[in-house]
């Protein structure tokens, strides 16, 4: 649920963009940052961005700039350099005018096979394994500090080696790996 600085992620929350570069959401009357813009793409919050002075929508250059900045960030890059020599090539092709929605449509493919995975894997999740391996973590993690603490009395036994455990595990990341190659199909 949004709260009043962004607005209900129903409604388009207008922001104006001044002619000192600062940006004014006009909903919370309050200047933000590219970061807010950021975020609140990320939390589904639709925005609309104006030129004050010309009352112009600007968002897609304000959305290309956001882009811009975290590719540009020093973090990880997203898009890859032959993606974007294939992007700026389509410039002036006769095929630009599709781009737009190939794109689209490709990042709706992308998200809604994220989706299924995703639901695939916790559907494929038995509830115990999580504890089974918190179990099998925690007698590694005690053999593994047993191996430096000193031998005598007070240290304890080295754990066991769950095998049964590991087994179990290995099986139902092998029938999860199976239905991912299915929906890959």
């Amino acid at each position: 649920m949004a709260d009043q600085a962004t607005g209900n992620a129903d409604e388009t929350v207008i922001v104006k963009k001044y002619a000192n570069r600062r940006l004014y959401n006009t909903r919370s009357s309050s200047y933000i940052t590219l970061d807010d813009l950021a975020r609140m793409t990320r939390e589904g919050i639709d925005f609309q961005v104006l030129d004050a002075k010309t009352g112009s929508d600007i968002t897609h250059q304000i959305l290309t700039q956001i882009i811009m900045e975290e590719e540009s960030s020093g973090g990880e890059q997203m898009l890859p350099v032959g993606f974007l020599r294939q992007l700026i090539s389509m410039y002036g092709n006769s095929m630009q005018a599709m781009m737009p929605q190939y794109l689209e449509a490709s990042m709706e493919n992308f998200r809604a096979n994220q989706a299924k995975l995703q639901d695939a894997f916790k559907a494929s999740v038995d509830p115990q394994a999580f504890a089974r391996l918190a179990e099998t973590n925690m007698a590694m993690f005690k053999a593994a500090a047993s191996a430096f603490m000193p031998k005598g009395e007070g240290a304890p036994p080295p754990a066991p080696k769950p095998a049964s455990d590991i087994d179990a595990l290995r099986e139902q990341m092998a029938a999860m790996q199976r239905k991912l190659d299915e929906l890959g199909k």
